[in-house]
């Protein structure tokens, strides 16, 4: 624990003081230390702090102690935290104003990908919303993009399970501390995306599930993604705030048609009919508005070159993969192939290591 960090952590707990005063505080004393070094009288000379927002920061020894108690409690839980002027924040964070001080991972997670997705919906999702979901992200594999969503029922977990089955990295955003998961149903996806990605949330260790935290965790959500899909959402709830949010950070946004005079239909068709979103078709709707396109058909044509230029075992194993939609547990792979397993294992390793095929939980492996 490095004494940068304990005050780093300090400032973003003061209760009342946001994220946005307190990054005016830093840039106006150069650094959080300063800021709770500095006496209470000499704050209140500050525009825009004043006496009762001054008189909301706490004794600064007892402020320390929590701190120190967040930063222990996080090393022993696997949890990091990264300061919004570290090199390991989230850059998409750092394009809206509101983006916490300090933010909390856990997982094998990569913080600042390629490429995005955020997928959102109703928490009452319907047999349409939850096969659009896996549609959506079955498409969005092609373009190896990271989803982005909130591990509540319905839709997000439906696209966080999707991504796993796809290969693909996913990023949870929760409303409390890391070191448990809420929904408590949700535990055991949870650890899953822990090795395929991770969670994040800007609340430390001890801060328990609270209806009141959810709609700033979905500015987070919007925020890290590069577009945002609604799939579902009735006129009201989580869905439309996180949509209105995506908006307000200029961030495109779809959304997924349904039904006509479906509840959970009603906030998507509103997002299209006041233009606030575009209409869902397809994931070329996607591509074509964050300019994907012209990347992915680089990528695919050098690809096809490289799998051209294969010979032998190494040239089985990508056409199984080809016939059989890309992806095959190892065992289908070698009876398909007639490659046995003891050989198998070694083609697969050269293919990984010259990028051609990615390994997947439970023995899976895709061509990429």
């Amino acid at each position: 624990m490095t004494e940068d960090k304990l005050y780093q952590v300090a400032l973003s707990l003061i209760p009342k003081i946001g994220p946005v005063l307190s990054k005016q505080l830093i840039n106006y004393f150069e650094s959080p230390e300063k800021v709770l070094s500095t006496p209470r009288s000499k704050l209140t000379r500050i525009p825009g702090v004043g006496e009762k927002l001054a008189a909301l920061i706490p004794h600064q020894k007892d402020l320390l102690s929590e701190a120190e108690r967040v930063i222990n409690e996080s090393f022993k839980a696997d949890i990091k935290i990264h300061y919004y002027k570290e090199a390991s924040y989230p850059k998409r964070l750092l394009t809206v104003p509101d983006s916490p001080v300090v933010l909390y991972s856990k997982g094998n997670i990569e913080l600042n990908p390629l490429k995005t997705l955020g997928i959102v919906g109703s928490r009452k999702a319907t047999n349409y919303g939850m096969h659009s979901t896996e549609r959506i992200v079955q498409e969005a594999r092609h373009q190896q993009t990271t989803i982005v969503s909130g591990l509540a029922y319905g839709i997000d977990v439906r696209s966080h399970q999707a991504a796993l089955d796809q290969g693909l990295p996913t990023i949870g955003v929760l409303a409390r501390g890391l070191e448990d998961v809420y929904p408590k149903a949700h535990k055991k996806i949870a650890g899953h995306m822990l090795e395929q990605g991770g969670l994040i949330s800007e609340y430390p260790v001890g801060t328990g599930p609270d209806p009141r935290l959810f709609p700033a965790r979905n500015r987070i959500i919007a925020a890290m993604s590069d577009a945002l899909i609604v799939v579902e959402a009735a006129i009201k709830g989580g869905a439309l705030i996180s949509a209105n949010i995506a908006h307000s950070y200029d961030r495109p946004l779809f959304a997924v048609p349904g039904d006509l005079g479906k509840t959970y239909s009603e906030g998507c068709n509103w997002l299209i009919k006041t233009m606030r979103a575009n209409i869902y078709t397809s994931f070329n709707d996607v591509i074509q508005e964050l300019s994907w396109d012209n990347e992915a058909e680089t990528k695919e044509r050098n690809n096809n070159q490289r799998y051209q230029a294969l010979e032998g075992a190494e040239k089985k194993v990508v056409n199984t993969l080809m016939k059989n939609g890309q992806q095959l547990h190892i065992d289908q792979l070698s009876w398909q192939s007639e490659i046995p397993l003891n050989q198998l294992a070694g083609v697969l390793l050269q293919l990984e290591f010259a990028g051609l095929v990615k390994p997947l939980p439970g023995k899976e492996y895709l061509l990429t």
